[in-house]
């Protein structure tokens, strides 16, 4: 396949349209990279997304069904932005088919709005668009659509009291006092029934009136309120979290870390830190969750931190808690078999690795999540080699290993003291204090020759913004293969949802991967085994 030229001035493989859909609806585009601004890379992104539905509707729309529900990204923001494109789309029954999708990628109120707040852009909000919202509501079950509108209030701008009067919706029973609670004519009074599917709105009404904040621990305790259906002004009591941590989602939980701690009620030791440590250790739960291991690796990285990205308060983190969070990352992922293959983890740690943020978490480089990425490689398989590679030599060896210079030429290359047993906050640490420098992604495969490493698989984590050294990263595996004689397959990780790749997709033995997601380590060793890419 011809190359093109990339976003950095060099040349890689042009992805396809359907690669660059799953790129884009698992990576998202926030923060862009070095050389693509994200205003630049959303434009891209939703002109392929726009030939995809051309090309195939139905297929487009299943793809972002399939997506969104697996949890595969961090964020659903992209589905949702997809499937608003697909609901405007020139065909009927594309447009029927993504509305018809709606209740599956939008799942909760806040997804809901920020469709809303989308599909302006592609289309009128005409009967069959009215009807869809409609459904939304009225197909929900009384105490599933009370839980929406009292935790998802309002967001971006919208209401449910918005959309309720814009799309006229009606139904019958509690599902109807629940409607009417959230247009505003109040709540019908009523015994303080726990077990009422309305229950979570009573216990709203009566937050809102509560004098002290023992009124509010008990009536969190009595109607398993959400902390969205507490005032803002008992939050800052350790008593009021303390009730509400009891029944609390486990992504919340995740969120509120920080808050908790720094309010006192987790500290070393105490019974609420163990109950936090209990639910991070239940891998069930972690799986009916469905956090995404990008959100616990941005946890633990600001939660060991003892500071906000953003500055916003400090505190001492509970160790406990922080390897919990660590062994929740590595439980995130679907469980891969060794390969017993020899793997060489190739990361890249040039300058626009560095530069945005992953899925807009502040702080979070696509540095850090190729570390992160590599770790779960490396702790599934036990003959493995970890680099960082650059376009010049390091200057100095933050890492603990060797420093090494390439020869005839090529730049840097540094082993990494990085593996499975050394925490991950402590790897992501490593890499982040490496030099940068410019992108030559054919070290991993040079590097490996000048040493005489045995590499069944090169595992390259990049954002294929390459542009500097004097050979093509596919010619350097190529040229492995044939000095070693050893069938050398080369995987690489996608860390920003640009449009190229340096995996030739004409080789069998390369392949491209969107990075991240849950499923990424098993697909990575099927890969790799001896039948995989044949």
């Amino acid at each position: 396949m011809p190359q093109s030229r990339n976003n950095a001035g060099g040349f890689a493989f042009a992805v396809d349209d359907w690669t660059r859909l799953d790129r884009f609806l698992v990576l998202g585009v926030e923060g862009g990279s070095y050389y693509a601004t994200e205003r630049r890379l959303t434009a891209e992104n939703a002109e392929a997304v726009r030939r995809c539905l051309h090309a195939d509707g139905p297929r487009t729309v299943a793809r972002i069904v399939a997506i969104s529900e697996e949890g595969r990204a961090l964020k659903n923001d992209p589905a949702i932005l997809a499937l608003a494109m697909a609901a405007g789309a020139a065909s009927p029954a594309t447009r029927a088919l993504a509305l018809a999708a709606l209740p599956r990628v939008c799942r909760t109120g806040t997804h809901l709005f920020r469709f809303a707040d989308a599909i302006g852009t592609f289309r009128g909000w005409g009967r069959a668009l009215r009807r869809a919202v409609g459904d939304w509501y009225t197909a929900k079950a009384p105490r599933e659509l009370a839980h929406q509108l009292g935790k998802y209030q309002s967001r971006g701008g919208w209401s449910h009291q918005d959309l309720l009067r814009l799309c006229h919706v009606r139904a019958t029973g509690s599902s109807n006092a629940a409607l009417r609670w959230a247009v505003g004519k109040g709540l019908e009074p009523g015994p303080e029934d726990a077990s009422s599917p309305l229950a979570i709105l009573a216990g709203y009404e009566a937050a809102k009136r509560a004098a002290a904040p023992g009124e509010v621990i008990r009536l969190v305790r009595k109607y398993g309120l959400p902390r969205e259906c507490v005032p803002t002004r008992w939050l800052t009591d350790p008593g009021v979290w303390e009730a509400l941590l009891v029944t609390m989602p486990l992504a919340a939980l995740v969120r509120n870390l920080a808050t908790m701690t720094r309010l006192g009620l987790l500290t070393p030791g105490s019974t609420a830190a163990a109950r936090v440590v209990s639910a991070l250790d239940d891998p069930e739960g972690l799986a009916r969750s469905r956090l995404h291991p990008i959100a616990l690796l941005a946890a633990l990285r600001t939660y060991a931190s003892g500071r906000g990205a953003r500055g916003q308060g400090v505190w001492t983190p509970v160790p406990e808690i922080v390897d919990a969070l660590d062994g929740a990352f590595y439980a995130a992922f679907r469980n891969a078999e060794p390969t017993r293959r020899r793997w060489l983890l190739a990361l890249d740690v040039s300058g626009s690795m560095a530069w945005g943020a992953i899925a807009g978490i502040p702080g979070l480089s696509a540095r850090d999540a190729a570390a992160a990425m590599a770790l779960v490689t490396a702790a599934t398989e036990a003959d493995h080699h970890v680099i960082g590679f650059t376009g010049r030599g390091f200057s100095a060896s933050s890492a603990g290993g060797s420093r090494y210079r390439a020869g005839a030429g090529h730049g840097g290359v540094e082993p990494l003291s990085i593996g499975p047993d050394r925490r991950l906050d402590d790897a992501i640490r490593i890499v982040s204090d490496l030099p940068m420098g410019p992108t030559d992604c054919s070290l991993p495969m040079l590097y490996a020759l000048e040493r005489k490493l045995a590499a069944d698989v090169f595992v390259v984590y990049t954002d294929s913004e390459t542009w500097h050294g004097a050979i093509h990263p596919v010619e350097a595996l190529r040229r492995y293969r044939d000095r070693t004689g050893i069938a050398a397959k080369l995987i690489v990780v996608g860390m920003v949802s640009s449009g190229f790749t340096i995996a030739d997709p004409d080789d069998a033995g390369m392949m491209d991967v969107v990075g991240f997601d849950a499923a990424v380590p098993q697909l990575i060793g099927l890969f790799a085994g001896p039948e995989g890419g044949t």
